[in-house]
This record gives structure tokens, sequence and C-alpha cells, in this order.
């Protein structure tokens, strides 16, 4: 499931402090009727933007490449729709191919990212399984390796979400369903594609705004990103001296498919940030790169802050 995060909060003081809701600025988004995971392909209102990048008079323009990955091998977990999408072409427009792992009723969207890739003349792998199983995790690195011939970057994307007001609420079962889909496939694909991986390789993972102001109706997500920010400073130092870089990013509010599937409608009308909208995914999709690339050789066990402008500390 791709990564989307940040809705509403449940109280005047949380929603005040952390988005703005200002109508007369950037689109409201239609509340939306489908269920998890969510497709791309069944979005009511505006498509997400998976390669053209928000301009400063409110237009878009394709995002402008400069070969800064050109012959890199890619694995993106959550990468039918969404962040993972965006990310996905704009690798292949660097010049990197993409191994993608996604979930059996995301096959259709699957397929669109295939081809958006491949027209970008790259090649894209396609897996369909759940990575909440190691041994899952254990094959999306094997299969990479064997169709590409190695692994330079592996970004981590794939999460789950869903509201729940109150921990009285929010069962058992909701609580180790999150932890399985969000924190222990990140902790299995690194530990097995790492021995892959050579000096100069990357590993980026989606960590989310919610982690640094503690989303209260989405506790279970929120502890997760809270998870992966502290798993990505740990790896980062046992292999920072060896010349592979780890890093996050943390987006605010996204508009991918995982927020209609996830939110109700009040949350998805207040779906917005201090910029006045949402950020389209090739936003954050260009930190991805910014990460993956050697733009950022000296930035390792980091967090960028993709949300919008939101003011976190840490």
């Amino acid at each position: 499931m791709s990564e989307g995060q940040f809705e509403s909060g449940n109280s005047t003081v949380f929603r005040h402090q952390i988005y703005h809701t200002n109508s007369d600025k950037g689109h409201k988004i239609p509340p939306q009727d489908s269920q998890p995971p969510g497709l791309q392909s069944e979005l009511k209102g505006p498509d997400p933007q998976s390669k053209n990048v928000p301009t400063e008079d409110g237009g878009y323009q394709t995002y402008k490449a400069a070969g800064k990955l050109q012959g890199k091998k890619a694995i993106i977990t959550g990468g039918d729709s969404g962040i993972g999408r965006a990310t996905a072409i704009l690798f292949a427009m660097e010049g990197a191919d993409s191994f993608i792992a996604y979930l059996p009723e995301e096959e259709s969207d699957a397929q669109e990212t295939k081809k958006e890739v491949e027209k970008q003349g790259q090649k894209c792998y396609l897996l369909s399984t759940d990575l909440k199983k190691k041994e899952n995790c254990k094959k999306v690195v094997e299969e990479a390796v064997e169709k590409m011939g190695g692994v330079d970057i592996l970004f981590n994307n794939a999460a789950y979400q869903m509201m729940v007001e109150d921990i009285k609420d929010l069962s058992e079962e909701q609580w180790e369903f999150t932890f399985q889909t969000n924190i222990h496939p990140y902790f299995y694909l690194s530990k097995y594609a790492l021995p892959h991986m050579k000096k100069g390789s990357t590993i980026i993972n989606n960590a989310s705004i919610n982690a640094y102001i503690g989303r209260p109706d989405l506790l279970d997500y929120t502890s997760t990103k809270g998870a992966i920010v502290s798993f990505t400073r740990g790896l980062s130092n046992q292999y920072v001296s060896k010349g592979i870089r780890v890093n996050a990013v943390a987006p605010g509010p996204v508009w991918t498919p995982l927020i209609p599937a996830t939110m109700n409608k009040k949350a998805q009308e207040e779906f917005t940030s201090p910029m006045g909208r949402p950020s389209q995914p090739s936003e954050i999709a260009t930190c991805v790169i910014f990460l993956a690339s050697s733009d950022s050789s000296s930035v390792s066990g980091q967090v960028i802050h993709c949300n919008g402008g939101t003011i976190v500390n840490g």
C-alpha cells in the first residue's frame, strides 16, 4: 500500500497548531468512498501528480531529470500508486530501473506504474506479495537481484493506517497488523538487501510528520513511524562508515489513494497544510531522488520534512 499520511486531529487545539484550513488556498479534495487498500484508478477529483511538480503560479510542470541515477537498480515497496508510483517514475526519468512490490488487489495500479516507467525507457519488474511475512521480503530481494543484477537503492515505502479516535477502541489485532505492515518489513528488506549493496548504495525509509506531532487518532500508525525514524538513525550509524547511507522522508498531507481508503469524510475535507493544500506524490518523490543520488553524499541518518510547511523539531 502506498504511503499517505497526516489527516485531521480530534481537537481544535491540535488542528490549529498543526495546519490551516483556509478554503481560499489550494484545491479542495472531494470526499471519497473507497476502502483499503485504495486504488489510484478509483480516486475522484484531481489525479495525484506522479511526474508533474507544482510551479509558483499554481500550475504544474514536468519534472526535469538530470541523469542522477543512471544505471541504478531500485527496490520500491508500495510502488503501485501514490508516492511509490511517483518515485518509480522519477527514478526512471533519472535513469534507474525498479523492482516494485505491491499487494495482489493493487494489480491494476501496479501495471499502470510499470507502463509509465517503461515510457521513460527503463525496466520495471513487478511482484505481488504480502510483506508482512519475512520470507516474502527475502523473495523480493532475491528476485530483484536476479532480474536487475543488483540493488543500489531500497525505498521502504509501503504502509497501512486506519483512524481510531481512542486507545480503548484500538483493537490488539489492528495494533499488531499495523506494526507487521509498517516497520517489520523495513527491517527484513534492509537486512536482506544490504549484503547486495556496495559503497554508494542508499536506503530511504518513508516516515511521517505524525512521528513528530503525535497524531492522536492514528496511534498505531504514528507509533510505527516513530520506530521508523529511530530505525533510520540506528541503521545509518551501522553503515555510514561503509559508504552506505540511510535516510528518511517524513511527509505531511499527501494526496494518495491511502487517504480516502482510511479516513472519514470530515478528515478528508480538512486535509491540507500551512501551504493551503496537500502535497503531491511527485513532491515527495523529488526528495527521495535527492536522498538516493550523490547530491546528498554528506547526508545520512537524517529526515527530510516534506510536510507542506509545518515546523517540527528533530
